[in-house]
């Protein structure tokens, strides 16, 4: 799916604020709406464009969902990191004219299925147990279909009737004159409040709402290489639709508390480790901390301080992949702050053997036949 830009559509800047939302949409909306361009599959098609817009940019989640990943946040696929979103209905932009003008003759029905609400869930992990993978037990509380009912408010054995107002549509339609012309308002049915039907026995658990709150255990299987920021969604385990509808997802929200050992950057790692004077001068070997364990490593003569050694593969796992990134260490030569006599002759009599310029007068005086003797 194209990734489309619905801040353009509307012609908007990515910062335009609420009402600036509404404000263009309302204006494209008179322009290419339906009633007004009868016969026109060109307007009909770029009025549903702009619906789809506003839909998402003048709901705070979805488009916080939307500046975040795209508008392949909501084509259905999903996917590790992005996940998908498909709880919008790209045929009801009658829903969102009559907010505005109060009219609208394609309205969907309110009394027919409903996809469940998404929900999202923050998971706190070590940062083992995010370069590891590892699987959790999550408690969320979500709606779902009322057992004892079966999800249609009524109590079993007893049934509902078709809402004698509405005719069971879930809605009544009245035509409005407007400044824009005349419209037909739809607005939700008063005596069945949109669902078409009349229960005459509430189910005594859900007291006829044909859904409960409950909380729920779930397994989630977390890959090894996540990082804070990732989401993972998990499909069908949002809350339940109502009518036969489907339910929502859940968005499992990845947080990762910092190692006290290595420094994370995508998937490499990163690690400090120190040296003598002495030993980086000469070279030496030492032991380096990694992510699977102390490996060996031969740190040459002559190293600077600051220097930085790669060691391939020793990174991070790339999530549901069999490659991994690498680890860095950085040396640092450590300058010891203070000297006794005898460390003060032996950089003394490196200098002479350098060739270095230096005041003999301030040296330490060394014994005469003090080898011999």
């Amino acid at each position: 799916m194209a990734n489309k830009d619905y801040y353009e559509l509307l012609g908007l800047q990515k910062s335009a604020s609420d009402d600036e939302i509404k404000r263009a949409f309302r204006k494209l909306a008179v322009k290419y709406h339906p009633d007004k361009n009868q016969g026109n599959d060109e307007a009909e098609a770029k009025f549903k464009e702009i619906n789809e817009a506003y839909q998402i940019l003048s709901d705070p989640e979805k488009r916080t969902k939307y500046d975040q990943f795209g508008s392949a946040a909501f084509d259905g696929s999903g996917g590790f990191g992005g996940g998908g979103f498909d709880g919008f209905d790209m045929g009801g932009f009658g829903d969102i004219f009559e907010s505005f003008f109060g009219g609208g003759g394609n309205s969907r029905r309110k009394n027919g299925p409903a996809r469940g609400n998404d929900l999202e869930y923050t998971i706190t992990l070590t940062f083992e147990e995010a370069i590891f993978g590892i699987e959790k037990e999550i408690s969320v509380t979500r709606s779902e279909n009322c057992e004892h009912c079966h999800g249609n408010g009524a109590e079993p054995g007893t049934s509902s009737k078709t809402c004698p107002t509405c005719g069971g549509a879930g809605q009544v339609r009245v035509q409005r004159q407007t400044p824009l012309g005349s419209f037909v308002s739809t607005s939700t049915c008063d005596t069945c409040r949109g669902t078409g039907k009349i229960i005459e026995k509430p189910c005594s658990h859900c007291r006829g709402k044909g859904n409960v709150r409950k909380t729920r255990n779930i397994k989630v299987n977390i890959p090894a290489g996540v990082d804070t920021g990732n989401v993972m969604p998990l499909r069908g385990q949002g809350e339940h639709g109502q009518r036969g509808g489907n339910p929502g997802d859940l968005y499992v929200r990845i947080n990762v508390t910092p190692s006290k050992v290595f420094t994370r950057k995508g998937n490499d790692v990163y690690i400090d480790t120190h040296v003598s004077m002495a030993k980086a001068a000469l070279g030496t070997e030492i032991t380096v901390a990694t992510v699977d364990g102390n490996v060996k490593y031969s740190v040459p003569s002559g190293t600077q301080s600051g220097t930085m050694f790669r060691l391939k593969g020793k990174g991070i796992q790339r999530v549901n992949s069999s490659g991994k990134g690498d680890q860095y260490v950085k040396v640092i030569v450590d300058i010891p702050k203070t000297l006794n006599k005898e460390q003060k002759e032996a950089l003394y009599d490196l200098m002479r053997a350098s060739g270095e310029e230096f005041d003999e007068a301030n040296a330490p005086k060394k014994k005469l036949f003090g080898k011999s003797k």
